[in-house]
């Protein structure tokens, strides 16, 4: 009678540890493991890949930094043109530099 219990426990165990297995290869099968790596392991696609987004974030910066510069000029001449007495001041020689080095 001991040994069919211990069976039964062993048995309850072994299924416990098949379905915890099934999980867990469902979740890789859902984590889409096999197609990650084939990617990596496909050197022309993963550099075309890699340059492609770094290009794609080198153009976004260019554009965010010419239209963040764009908006900085238009606040300095706005505020250069009010004449406040120390700001319009400091202004003024930024712009008379920027002005000298353009040409």
């Amino acid at each position: 009678m001991g040994e069919d219990r211990e069976r039964t426990e062993e048995r309850e165990r072994m299924e416990k540890l098949m379905a915890r297995l099934e999980s867990y290869l469902l979740s890789l099968e859902q984590m889409r493991l096999k197609e990650y790596i084939h990617y990596l392991g496909d050197r022309r696609r993963l550099m075309r890949s890699h340059f492609l987004g770094g290009v794609a974030r080198g153009l976004g910066m260019a554009v965010g930094f010419t239209i963040l510069g764009a908006i900085l000029v238009l606040v300095l001449q706005r505020l250069a043109s009010r004449n406040l007495p120390v700001i319009g001041d400091f202004l003024a020689q930024i712009v008379s530099i920027v002005q000298r080095r353009l040409e």
